[in-house]
């Protein structure tokens, strides 16, 4: 950087673009956006048709969170030089953060094409094949950016969270296990881990994972409504409402923790609690199908059959599955 701001304090016109775009990236590298911009607008005053500076540009806007003017700067930035492949793979990764799968997949495959020895590019292609429901797709795209050699934890849970996802608990525990070698504070794959052992009805070694999650991060939400779950298994349901009612804390607008916690009253028999749970879920998600189902349950158990029946029908108009 130092280099950068002496260039640009002597002058220098024929180096200047170059300079500010270089200190953009420093920026960018220490996470000062705002600064990186102000430098990429200097470098773009200086060489409009400075590709790299809209790529720079674009990253930083990209991690304000402003989606739409990075891809701006990424499509100036191909208009400019089409054969830049960071710059499909950065606005790859804007579509991803809106949402928009088809057009990040898109820009992947332009990526790839244009460098398929990116291992990262398999990797953002995967997890965007993930979030569209692709799993298959994304699963041989993050075998390829391992086999690329990309040794990143996150890719190993990616990847793990997919096995967990079809049942294939034991290559999911592998990939979770390997996650936490590279990473040993690495929350989401205790966690993951813990949901796999559960599967596999090892409920006291998937508490033990889910404990180390907590330790690891007291504000993981997701451990605490895990272990809520594994302690509802093992019928320890003080400690699993203990557990429900922290993750109610930290997520207050999460309807499924208050399925779960209803259910566990439900268990004990605290029918008036559960229903209240269960209205909760029910005023933050109206389409929840299980807290109409658990709900009607609790009516019936009630002796309000009525009710029941009508909150059971709804649930099965939402998920005909319910109850099956």
């Amino acid at each position: 950087m130092a280099g950068c701001t002496a260039v640009i304090q002597a002058g220098k016109t024929s180096e200047m673009a170059y300079a500010f775009t270089n200190r953009c990236g420093a920026y960018n590298r220490k996470g000062e956006y705002d600064r990186a911009i102000a430098d990429c607008d200097q470098a773009l005053k200086v060489d409009p048709s400075h590709a790299e500076a809209f790529v720079d540009r674009g990253i930083a806007y990209l991690s304000k969170g402003q989606y739409d003017r990075a891809i701006q700067d990424f499509d100036r930035a191909i208009q400019t030089n089409p054969k830049l492949d960071h710059a499909f793979s950065n606005r790859g990764l804007a579509y991803d953060f809106k949402r928009n799968y088809d057009h990040a997949i898109q820009d992947y495959n332009q990526a790839i094409q244009l460098n398929p020895s990116m291992a990262l590019y398999f990797a953002n292609r995967g997890n965007a094949y993930s979030r569209s429901g692709q799993n298959e797709p994304a699963l041989a795209d993050y075998d390829r950016a391992i086999t690329l050699g990309l040794n990143s934890p996150t890719t190993f849970y990616d990847r793990g969270f997919i096995y967990l996802n079809k049942g294939q608990t034991d290559r999911a525990i592998q990939d979770f296990d390997q996650a936490i070698r590279l990473n040993p504070n690495d929350v989401n794959s205790f966690n993951g881990r813990g949901v796999a052992y559960g599967s596999k009805g090892e409920i006291d070694r998937a508490i033990q994972e889910f404990d180390q999650a907590i330790k690891i991060d007291p504000n993981s939400r997701d451990a605490f409504s895990n272990r809520g779950l594994a302690d509802a298994i093992k019928g320890q349901y003080d400690r699993a409402i203990q557990d429900f009612d922290q993750a109610i804390k930290l997520g207050p607008t999460d309807a499924s923790a208050f399925v779960a916690r209803g259910e566990v009253y439900f268990s004990k028999g605290e029918y008036d609690r559960a229903i209240q749970d269960f209205d909760q879920a029910i005023k933050l998600d109206p389409n929840f199908a299980p807290a109409f189902y658990h709900r009607g349950l609790a009516k019936q158990k009630k002796g309000d059959k009525a009710g029941g029946d009508v909150d059971i029908a709804k649930a099965r108009q939402l998920d005909p599955r319910l109850g099956h």
